[in-house]
């Protein structure tokens, strides 16, 4: 299509004719039909061109639309997902030091644990069923109000009424003739008292459950030499264990336990008897010569189950029904010698005692070694 203007009239020249002017508008209207032609196909295909262009723009604003929503639904699935981690860190960071709480209170109970078996280790547990042991009366009485005891050795204390009297014979099968006979008629002067026997029940323990711990300023030494006098012994004791060389310190008080032998040294300060029983054995100078003793931790016991049983003794014998007709010293040397006369159904007596009426003592009973 020419970018120039057209018209019908062209310039004719004074030697054209009309016919040939005729001919050459219509060349020129048919020129021009086929340039309208032309530009009508060319608006035909613009259009086209446009309708097409506006179809890509509208599906391109839906794409777009479906991008942005698309994009907004991302952003908003990644922000909540940002907030649950946040949530979850935070729920993580107080798990973590919740778990750290507990693992410093499992730690520091783990240490305490470890102190106290440290501890443990230290201290007898005694738990054992206590063996069958043969008691017997030995003649020694103690003061009234005493309370039973119970140790390695056993010692039971047994009430006597007044008006009665234990006799322990030598042998068991005296004691049970007697027991057996049970009413005895004895000769006392010009006239005759009827005394009955009876088996003595002692309540002794069968189980025994003690709790002991190990006493921070005492120590027990044991291994001891028998020389000198007790007072000599505890002081050389208590300057050996008052010097710091040898790892003592202030010493309260220093005793000797009658039933072992052994000492107990109890010091001032808490510190110094474990340090002293973790060398189990000491070397100490005493009378020119060094002795070798052995140094453990001092237990203190708690009973914490006991169960008791009735045993009856088999030598021992109680005599009740005793009438007050004699003085104490006259009707005992009467019973005793009645009771050791073989035509009495007796034997020979180890031990004897009469309360006599009004009064009361407490017998006690040990163990019987003499058949050992």
């Amino acid at each position: 299509m020419s970018d120039q203007g057209f018209s019908l009239l062209t310039s004719i020249g004074p030697d054209t004719s009309p016919r040939k002017h005729l001919e050459m508008i219509q060349q020129e209207i048919k020129k021009y039909k086929a340039t309208c032609e032309q530009l009508e196909n060319d608006q035909t295909e613009l259009k086209v061109a446009r309708d097409n262009l506006l179809e890509i723009t509208k599906e391109f604003k839906m794409r777009s639309a479906t991008v942005q929503q698309r994009r907004q639904e991302e952003e908003q699935l990644k922000a909540s997902q940002v907030n649950l981690h946040k949530e979850r860190l935070v729920s993580v960071q107080a798990e973590h030091a919740e778990l750290c709480r507990e693992s410093e209170a499992l730690q520091n109970e783990l240490d305490r644990m470890e102190e106290e078996n440290q501890e443990l280790r230290l201290q007898t547990q005694v738990s054992t069923a206590v063996p069958e042991k043969k008691m017997v009366f030995t003649g020694v009485t103690a003061v009234e109000g005493c309370s039973s005891s119970f140790d390695v050795k056993p010692r039971i204390l047994y009430p006597i009424e007044g008006g009665t009297a234990l006799i322990t014979f030598e042998e068991e099968d005296v004691a049970q003739k007697v027991l057996e006979i049970k009413f005895h008629k004895i000769k006392l002067g010009e006239c005759y008292i009827t005394v009955e026997a009876r088996p003595v029940q002692l309540l002794v323990p069968s189980d025994i459950e003690v709790e002991t711990h190990v006493c921070d300023k005492r120590i027990l030494i044991s291994d001891l030499p028998k020389i000198g006098m007790e007072d000599q012994l505890l002081d050389k004791l208590e300057i050996y264990f008052q010097k710091k060389r040898n790892g003592g310190g202030d010493v309260d008080m220093t005793e000797m336990l009658p039933d072992s032998g052994n000492v107990v040294v109890t010091f001032v300060e808490d510190t110094i008897a474990k340090g002293l029983t973790s060398k189990e054995y000491h070397d100490i100078k005493m009378f020119d010569k060094t002795y070798r003793v052995k140094v453990t931790p001092f237990l203190n016991g708690e009973i914490k189950h006991l169960k008791a049983r009735t045993s009856v003794s088999k030598k021992t014998v109680q005599l009740v029904g005793i009438p007050d007709i004699l003085d104490e010293e006259n009707l005992q040397d009467n019973l005793e010698i009645h009771f050791q006369k073989p035509s009495s159904g007796g034997g020979e007596v180890d031990a004897f005692v009469y309360i006599p009426l009004g009064k009361k003592a407490v017998g006690i009973f040990e163990e019987d070694t003499s058949s050992e």
